[in-house]
């Protein structure tokens, strides 16, 4: 089907994690697929789970990838406000990839006027650009207390004229109330702007729900625009949300060749560094949560990046975690730290600024005969260079951290870049390993490197491939779940 150039559609949901991220990718896939110029858009994300843009900026990981279904590259437009929480009651504010400040929660509500005009100008230079932009909102629809000031959802569609779908997750139960209720409780004028709803992750006989369908579009007026089978493939895409991780908290079957244990700490981020392990077949990968003690068998200890690593540091001694650690390097077991966790690692963490929340200094675990001073600035770049060692594997990733480490054990350095920088550090018996580089694993030739170093052999994989496959089957579910065509007609 024909558009006219700068249509956009919107997709809100009943509540968070109903699959917005997932439909919005897969559904920008299947319409590249038609021939058609698609661009996503988030107005607002929150997420410690970024991606760096190739202008240098940041975005959430969710658009880096709906992105890649587009099958172009991302960029700080797609999602002008970013939210990287940082504490309990506050978080840093990136706009148009670049930091703005740091605000609490309420703050932040009397700021949101100001970012107003940042959102439609990145959204009406992706509309310029699109046959279609794909607009995904945040959280729920019907969250009307916090409807003031709104940009990431009916604020957002009524100052840009966006039509909107809302989306609810029959699994998690009460779909109906949720759907029918979000118009109840909407301003006429939000609700307004609702022109259909999908009904996402049905397990089971789809029949079944035909009747709770009719009912939802006799209730709201809202066309029935598809009823979505759960589809476990979804876990072959990159996880953006900490919440994402309770599916991954069982461990896969016993007896691999090298068990992996991850602490999940508060703040943790860019946990999608990971991902790429779980397609390995020698691979046991354990999160372990709220003081969980680490299996003894554990080759391997990952810590993973930290938005606020003074904090999750903290968090790690209390819930015991650093005694575990210790006694596991003291039984010959490795450690790597990635970004926030190799500054862990280190004799000690320094933050004179109180670039997080307050100034402050702590002792490191004192792993790495390194220290770390964070500061303002942030280094956000796209990295290439090549394993330090025998394996001399490539490395593609890249930097996004605020801080500088030093001292003798980067005279032993994890990475050499190609423009001649070197990055990281490991100890003297080699146990112990840091880096700032970001996709270390979804690098092919770096993870099997990687993994012999750790005592295991990769599976012949092409992980970027997997993706693109993973996506592709999306898009085909979704051809056959949802009205496509239904969509394109919507949109304006």
């Amino acid at each position: 089907m024909a558009l006219r150039g700068g249509a956009s559609l919107m997709f809100q949901g009943t509540g968070s994690s109903v699959g917005k991220s997932t439909l919005v990718a897969g559904l920008a896939r299947a319409l590249t697929r038609r021939g058609l110029l698609v661009l996503p858009f988030k107005p607002q994300n929150m997420s410690n789970n970024a991606a760096v843009t190739p202008e240098g900026g940041e975005i959430g990981r969710a658009q880096a990838l709906q992105a890649l279904a587009c099958g172009v590259d991302p960029h700080v437009d797609m999602n002008p406000v970013l939210l990287k929480p940082q504490s309990e009651v506050g978080s840093q504010v990136i706009v148009q990839g670049r930091v703005f400040g740091t605000a609490r929660a309420r703050d932040y509500q009397a700021m949101k006027p100001q970012l107003l005009p940042y959102v439609m100008e990145s959204f009406a230079r992706l509309r310029g650009r699109a046959d279609i932009v794909l607009v995904e909102g945040a959280g729920s629809a019907s969250e009307v207390n916090l409807r003031a000031n709104d940009i990431a959802n009916m604020g957002f569609a009524r100052a840009g004229d966006v039509p909107v779908v809302v989306i609810g997750d029959i699994d998690r139960g009460g779909v109906i109330a949720s759907l029918v209720g979000t118009q109840v409780v909407l301003d006429p004028a939000d609700a307004a702007c609702i022109v259909g709803f999908i009904v996402n992750r049905m397990r089971g006989d789809a029949g079944l729900f035909a009747e709770g369908m009719a009912l939802i579009a006799a209730r709201t007026g809202w066309r029935a625009l598809g009823l979505v089978p759960h589809f476990e493939r979804v876990r072959a895409l990159p996880a953006e949300d900490a919440a994402d991780l309770a599916a991954r908290m069982a461990p896969v079957r016993a007896g691999k060749a090298l068990r992996i244990a991850v602490p999940v700490l508060p703040y943790i981020a860019n946990f999608d560094d990971l991902d790429p392990l779980f397609g390995e077949s020698e691979v046991e990968l354990t999160f372990l949560r709220d003081g969980a003690a680490l299996p003894v068998a554990t080759d391997l200890v990952v810590l993973a990046g930290s938005k606020a690593t003074i904090a999750d540091l903290a968090a790690l001694r209390a819930f015991g975690w650093e005694a575990d650690i210790l006694a596991h390097v003291r039984r010959g077991g490795h450690v790597l730290g990635l970004c926030g966790g190799y500054q862990m690692l280190g004799r000690r963490i320094a933050d004179p600024d109180g670039i997080e929340v307050v100034a402050s200094e702590v002792a490191g675990l004192g792993l790495l005969d390194i220290e770390t001073v964070l500061t303002g600035d942030k280094r956000l770049t796209a990295v290439r260079g090549r394993l330090v060692g025998a394996d001399d594997a490539v490395v593609a990733g890249y930097e996004m951290h605020g801080g500088r480490s030093f001292g003798p054990g980067v005279g032993a350095p994890f990475v050499r870049f190609d423009d001649g920088r070197v990055d990281g550090a490991r100890s003297g018996d080699g146990l112990v390993s840091g880096t700032y580089v970001h996709g270390l694993f979804g690098a092919d030739g770096a993870r099997a490197a990687m993994l012999r170093r750790f005592g295991a052999v990769a599976g012949a994989r092409d992980h970027r491939r997997e993706i693109e496959d993973a996506l592709d089957a999306l898009a085909d579910h979704l051809e056959a779940h949802v009205d496509i065509a239904g969509l394109l007609t919507l949109a304006r």
